[in-house]
């Protein structure tokens, strides 16, 4: 019995010894399994977590403004080609219809010689327009002028060379101009040459070439009258000297009225009056011959009236203009050469008479001293110096409250590449009321031709 007991005992402790170990491997296996989950599901939070966009991310997805674009510049129209001939002088002018870079390079005859066989220039940004053709020209320093569209957007504009000393190229602004002056050694006299001048010999100019200027209505009170001015003295004509042709330049013409008065006045018109009283003075009094750059109302580009004086040869070239100001009290006259600007003034006025703006006149200036190698800056200087001494002398006699505001210097076109003694008067304010009226007046227009005169002999008689 005992025995019996015993065994089941035993039977019962070894079969709750069997339950304790199946529960330990089941909880070992469910923990195991849950710490498996959890891995995985931590390793899928962290993909998730890389995977997942940041903030930033979202706004660089979202579309960009449109660029804003750059204004393009316009083409420039490459329009006309022209050339001017002297016996020791050429001068090309390239017209484009606005400013454009351009390059300008060089082929010997054989490298390295020195001896030019080409110039040629690149215009960037530019077309060229129909009509413009290669131009012979066989003065013995260039054989042609070649032009073609290099490229879809470059011109590229060939100087055929014969045989030169030197040449120069620069630009004038409003229209822009590229512009080449060469030079060689003289080959024959002028007589011999043939190319149609611009220009016209007083002798051909009718007397009543320019209609008299009509004054406009005032609504200003009638100033007082101005007293009679002084007729002049005649005088002996001048024995043949080193000044036997002179060039006038009546400034402005045509399209461009130059400076206009509160009256209505305009420049062209004041200036024409008086440079052909000069020149049929300087014909008929002093038996001189006189050549004018325009005889009537038309338009001449600035860069055509030193191309003219040189082409014939001229022995000095006058300029005759009317001053302008935006202070209506400026009055007075004064007397210029081609020089760099000293004063801010002289700048101003520059820029007036090139017709361009202040910052091309300083663009001009840069390559003034170049331009001016072979320029007569102290003869320039000295004609200038005479010609104001005896205008104020003379006007200061009729119009005793004139005043004389000297000679001065600028960078003006119209005298830039001249080849002989070059002035530009400026012979009354047109701004002035007072001396727009004078500028009107035929009287006043022939005491300014007088006191020219009078200067220009003054030169003349000091070279002896």
């Amino acid at each position: 019995m005992s025995r019996r007991i015993l065994l089941v005992v035993t039977a019962l402790l070894i079969a709750l010894f069997a339950l304790n170990v199946c529960a330990e491997e089941t909880g070992k296996k469910k923990g195991s399994s849950s710490q498996t989950k959890k891995s995985v599901a931590g390793k899928k939070k962290k993909k998730a977590a890389k995977s997942k966009p940041v903030k930033s991310a979202k706004r660089a997805t979202k579309p960009l403004p449109a660029a804003v674009e750059k204004p393009q510049v316009p083409t420039a129209q490459l329009t006309d080609i022209r050339h001017w001939t002297t016996p020791d002088y050429t001068r090309i002018a390239v017209t484009l219809s606005h400013d454009a870079p351009y390059e300008t390079h060089e082929i010997a005859k054989t490298p390295g010689s020195g001896i030019l066989s080409r110039i040629f220039f690149d215009v960037n940004g530019a077309k060229l327009s129909p009509g413009v053709k290669d131009i012979t020209i066989g003065d013995g320093f260039l054989k042609s002028v070649r032009v073609a569209q290099y490229k879809a957007d470059t011109v590229r504009v060939v100087l055929d060379v014969d045989n030169i000393k030197e040449y120069k190229i620069f630009t004038f602004s409003d229209p822009f101009r590229i512009i080449v002056d060469v030079k060689g050694e003289k080959r024959a006299e002028i007589s011999s040459l043939t190319p149609a001048l611009t220009a016209t010999p007083v002798s051909a100019v009718p007397v009543n070439a320019v209609p008299p200027v009509k004054p406009q209505p005032s609504v200003l009170p009638e100033a007082p009258k101005e007293p009679p001015a002084l007729k002049p003295a005649p005088r002996q004509k001048l024995k043949p000297g080193k000044i036997r042709r002179i060039v006038v330049d009546p400034g402005h013409g045509g399209k461009d009225p130059g400076a206009v008065g509160h009256n209505g006045t305009q420049e062209k018109d004041v200036v024409l009056s008086m440079g052909l009283m000069l020149a049929r003075k300087l014909k008929d009094e002093l038996g001189i011959d006189a050549v004018m750059t325009r005889s009537t109302d038309v338009f001449i580009e600035l860069q055509e009236r030193t191309a003219i004086a040189n082409q014939v040869g001229a022995d000095l070239f006058v300029s005759i203009h009317a001053n302008a100001s935006l202070n209506r009290n400026a009055a007075g006259m004064e007397t210029y050469y081609l020089n760099l600007a000293k004063t801010e003034k002289a700048a101003q006025l520059a820029a007036r008479e090139n017709g361009t703006s202040l910052e091309k006149v300083s663009l001009l200036q840069a390559v003034l001293f170049d331009l001016m190698a072979n320029y007569k800056l102290n003869d320039s200087a000295h004609l200038a110096e005479e010609v104001q001494k005896a205008l104020y002398k003379r006007m200061s006699g009729s119009y005793p409250a004139t005043k004389n505001l000297g000679v001065k210097q600028g960078p003006f076109y119209v005298l830039v590449g001249a080849t002989m003694p070059s002035i530009l008067v400026e012979s009354a304010f047109i701004s002035n009321e007072k001396e727009e009226t004078r500028l009107k007046d035929p009287a006043f227009q022939e005491q300014v031709a007088e006191g020219i005169l009078d200067g220009i002999i003054s030169y003349i008689t000091s070279l002896k």
